[in-house]
This record gives structure tokens, C-alpha cells and sequence, in this order.
């Protein structure tokens, strides 16, 4: 099942990060819906930075699906973290858009986070797209920095930008924490987790290319800045319960105070991974789905299945 898509003429359309986890189910997407693509990697491409020359890649393109990155690194060797995120998401993709926009490109559709608003959102307070920027570690810091950048390029240019902005993204082969977490349920861990009680917002990869492939086919003469979910916010203790119930497995799950989780964490040097587990972070996707007329194709039980089935 697909969401209704614009019928539009198939123009150019370049993807970066084309052979990673979300470019290459993206290419696939737009291939299937008639874009002529050119796709590129790092084992093509230039390098991702901002003496990178695009020209040839950008020219005669419609559209540009900028999903390449530098990501989370979970061992970080470099002295600078911030210097080497603001040199690929930052630099790179305003070298990149500059000269999309100069060679006549109309849209822009750039793959940002929810982590430029931070790491947590208040009980029953979904974050919304205008919301004041707060990133609070060096790859948000330069998702938001890209994001300021792409704005003001928008602003002098006639290249539209469309900013999409997902939580965590999670489908078969997905690695990371959600990989992580899946680890323990198939060794059938005992989880400290039963009593936790937050919300937390998860975007299917699925239901992301859905979404980027509306914005390459979005024909409006504006610039959206977009939250994307699944639809169905989930607790840590609900969302474990359904993971295992798609590996035919039980979560083994006990209740311990908050605090003591906290502190356990701290003391183990995993606060960033209690925060995630515990603190709440939902999206109000709401206007994203009301100005594209968009609705993920995907459920929630049925992205959990597709990722269970890929084990």
C-alpha cells in the first residue's frame, strides 16, 4: 500500500547516500516512479564537503535527495567532533544545494532530524516544526546549521527547499540502538523497563521514502520545513512488548524506579542511552501530513513484522 502520489512529469533527480540505509531503499522508490536518477555514493561521488564540485551531477536535475551524512559515530576518534559533522552536514550540503540552486534545480529536499529541537520533548507536548531549534550534540549542531544555511539560499534563490526533519528510522536491516534493542529480546534479556512511561515518535524507512519521494514530487512554489512519524507514539515498554510479539518471543520486563535506571546508566557512562530509553521525544506530524496530503502507507505492526521477517 502506497499513498496517493502527484502526477507530475518525471524529470532528473539526483540522490546522494544512494547505498546507504535510507538512499538505497529511496532509489529503488523513485526508479519504480519513473525519475530519471543518478544515484551517488562515496564510492562515486565527490567527497562530501565544501570544495566538492557537483556540476556535473546537478545539471539538467529537477530535483536533488540529499540523504548522505556524517552520522552518530559510536566511537568517536576525532579531536574535533564538531569541526568534522560541520565539514560534511554542514559545508557539504551547502556546497552541494549553492550549486543545485545555480544550475537550475527546483527542489531541494534535504534529510535533517528531530534532534535539531533536542532530545526530549515535554509530556503531552509534541514538538512542532516552528518550534525553536535546540540541538544538543554535534551532529544536531550541524543538521540545524545546514538547515539555517539551506534557508537563507532559498531566500535568493528560485530553488525551493524542503526540509524533512524524522526521529528514529528503523526497518529491515536497521542497526544502532533499535538493533540493539533487538539483541535483547532474542536472547530474551530481563529488562529493568516495565514502569517506564514516555512517548517516543519512530518513522518506518518505508514511510520516510514515501514521504521524500511526495517532496520530489511536490510542484509548490514554497519551502516546508516537516516532522514525519508512523502516527502511533510509543512507550520503550510498548514498543519492546510489540518487537518481541513480531519474533515470536515475550519481553521479559520488570519494573525499577526511574531514578535507579538513571543513576545505574550514569554510572556505567550510558546516560545518553537512559535518556533515549526513558525521556519522551513525540513529533506532531499532523501539518506535515495536511499540507502534502500525506498518510505513512506503513503501520506501525506491519514495519515491526518487516523488520522481524529480516532477521
Amino acid at each position: 500500500m502506497t499513498s496517493a502520489r502527484p502526477s507530475v512529469s518525471r524529470g532528473g533527480c539526483l540522490v546522494t547516500g544512494a547505498t546507504g540505509f535510507v538512499g538505497t531503499a529511496l532509489v529503488r522508490r523513485l526508479a519504480a516512479d519513473g525519475w530519471q536518477l543518478r544515484a551517488v555514493s562515496r564510492a562515486n561521488g565527490p567527497v562530501l564537503d565544501a570544495t566538492a564540485d557537483w556540476r556535473e551531477w546537478v545539471a539538467g536535475c529537477d530535483v536533488v535527495v540529499h540523504t548522505a551524512a556524517r552520522v552518530h559515530v559510536m566511537r568517536e576518534q576525532a579531536r574535533d567532533p564538531l569541526a568534522e559533522f560541520r565539514a560534511v552536514n554542514r559545508d557539504g550540503t551547502l556546497a552541494l544545494a549553492g550549486q543545485a540552486a545555480r544550475a537550475g534545480v527546483r527542489r531541494f529536499v534535504f534529510v535533517s532530524s528531530a534532534k535539531v529541537h533536542g532530545e526530549r520533548s515535554l509530556p503531552g507536548r509534541p514538538l512542532r516544526a516552528d518550534d525553536p531549534l535546540a540541538p544538543a550534540d554535534p551532529y544536531a549542531v550541524s543538521k540545524a546549521e545546514a538547515e539555517t544555511g539551506l534557508r537563507a539560499l532559498a531566500a535568493d534563490t528560485a530553488m525551493r527547499i524542503s526540509i524533512v526533519r524524522p526521529p528514529l528510522v528503523y526497518g529491515p536491516g536497521v542497526g544502532g540502538n533499535f538493533a540493539t534493542m533487538l539483541r535483547w529480546l532474542e536472547r530474551g534479556l530481563p529488562l529493568p523497563l516495565a514502569a517506564v512511561d514516555n512517548r517516543r515518535s519512530l518513522l518506518a524507512l518505508d514511510n520516510l521514502v514515501d514521504l521524500l519521494a511526495t517532496c520530489a514530487a511536490d510542484r509548490a512554489e514554497v519551502d516546508r520545513s516537516l516532522l514525519a512519524s508512523d502516527g502511533e507514539d510509543l512507550s520503550t515498554p510498548e514498543l519492546l512488548r510489540r518487537m518481541a510479539a513480531q519474533l515470536g518471543r515475550r519481553a521479559r520486563l520488570f519494573a525499577m524506579p526511574e531514578p535507579l535506571l538513571r543513576a545505574a546508566a550514569a554510572a556505567v557512562g550510558r546516560r545518553a542511552v537512559a535518556m533515549r530509553l526513558l525521556d519522551s521525544l513525540q513529533l506532531d506530524a499532523e501539518p506535515t501530513r495536511a499540507a502534502l496530503g500525506w498518510q505513512p502507507p506503513l503501520s506501525v505492526d506491519a514495519a515491526l513484522a518487516a523488520v522481524a521477517a529480516g532477521r
